[in-house]
C-alpha cells in the first residue's frame, strides 16, 4: 500500500478513455496493480453511458502531474489519492459500544489503512476504550445550544485535521451547516427498519410484527436524514423463536460489521458518488 497511487475518475462513456489513462501512466513506465471499470446507462437512454474508473499504479515522480493534465483536458472528474497518506478519522459514539469497538478494533489490527486521532460523544460511557487505545476523548455533552455543541466539535475536527467523521451509533442529528463541512466525507449507521420501524425501541415494534430479517445500512450523511448514498447493506434472516433480546444481539453484530466494511470502503477509495445521490463502490 506505500508505493502506489489511486486513482477514481468518471465521465461520459467514449472510446479511448482507458486507453488514454493506461498510455500516460505506461509512458512514465510505472506499472498498472488493478484496473476496474463500469459503464452505467439509464434506463431511457442506452446510448449514451457514464464510465466510472478505478486505477492503482506504482507512484513515478512527474507522472502525477501529467496525468492531471491529461484528465483536465479531456474534462475527466477524477480524484487521486497516495495510498501512503492514511485517512484520518474521528469516532463519534454516544452511549452504544459495538459499532465504536469495531472500528477502533480493526483500525487497531491494521485490517483498515486509517488513523483514530479523536473519539467524540455525547457521553463518557466509551472514554476508557478510546483512552486504552491512546486516542483522544473527547466529552462534549448536547446539553447546551446546537450550534455551541456543534461549534466545539468542528474546532476538535480542525484541530486533529480529520478527513472522514464516523458516527458509530452517535444519537444526535448532526445540521446541515456541520455536514456542509465534510460533504461525502461523515458516515452513519442505522438498522434496516427505518423508515418501518421509527423512534424509541424499534427491535420491540420489530417483535412485535414478525420480521423476518434483521440488517443495517451504512451510508454518507446529507442534509436529508438517513437517506444519503449507500455504500454497504446486509441482513440475517430471523425467525419466530427470536425475543426482542436476541433481535437487538444479532442487530448489533451486523451494523458493527456493516459500519466497518463502509469504512473500510472509503478509507481505500473504493467508492465513487454518481449524481449526489448514489454510489459506485469497487469491491
Amino acid at each position: 500500500m506505500n508505493d502506489k497511487y489511486i486513482l477514481l475518475a468518471s465521465c461520459k462513456d467514449q472510446v479511448g478513455i482507458t486507453n488514454l489513462i493506461t498510455g500516460t501512466i505506461s509512458k512514465y513506465n510505472s506499472n498498472i496493480l488493478h484496473l476496474d471499470h463500469f459503464t452505467e446507462y439509464e434506463p431511457e437512454n442506452s446510448e449514451e453511458g457514464q464510465l466510472y474508473l478505478r486505477f492503482e499504479f506504482e507512484k513515478v515522480d512527474a507522472l502525477k502531474a501529467a496525468l492531471e493534465n491529461e484528465l483536465e483536458q479531456y474534462n475527466i472528474d477524477y480524484e487521486l489519492f497516495d495510498s501512503s497518506v492514511n485517512t484520518k478519522i474521528a469516532l463519534f459514539v454516544s452511549k452504544e459500544d459495538h459499532a465504536f469497538n469495531e472500528v477502533l478494533l480493526r483500525v487497531e489490527r491494521g485490517e483498515i489503512p486509517a488513523e483514530i486521532v479523536c473519539a467524540v460523544s455525547n457521553h463518557d460511557d466509551n472514554r476508557h476504550f478510546a483512552e486504552s487505545l491512546g486516542v483522544p476523548f473527547y466529552h462534549v455533552p448536547s446539553n447546551e445550544p446546537k450550534d455551541k455543541v456543534e461549534e466545539k466539535m468542528l474546532a476538535i475536527c480542525d484541530e486533529h485535521e480529520v478527513d472522514l467523521i464516523v458516527l458509530a451509533k452517535y444519537m444526535q442529528i448532526l445540521s446541515d451547516n456541520f455536514v456542509s463541512h465534510y460533504k461525502t466525507k461523515i458516515i452513519n449507521i442505522h438498522h434496516s427498519f427505518l423508515p418501518s420501524f421509527i423512534g424509541a425501541n424499534p427491535y420491540k415494534q420489530a417483535w412485535e410484527r414478525g420480521v423476518k430479517f434483521v440488517g443495517a445500512t451504512s451510508h454518507y450523511v446529507t442534509s436529508d436524514l438517513d437517506e444519503g448514498p449507500i455504500i454497504e447493506q446486509n441482513v440475517v434472516r430471523v425467525n419466530h423463536r427470536y425475543d426482542v433480546k436476541s433481535l437487538k444481539k444479532i442487530g448489533r453484530h451486523v451494523e458493527a460489521s456493516v459500519l466497518a466494511q463502509a469504512v473500510e470502503y472509503h478509507v481505500l477509495h473504493k467508492v465513487i458518488i454518481n449524481n449526489g445521490n448514489k454510489t459506485i463502490v469497487f469491491d
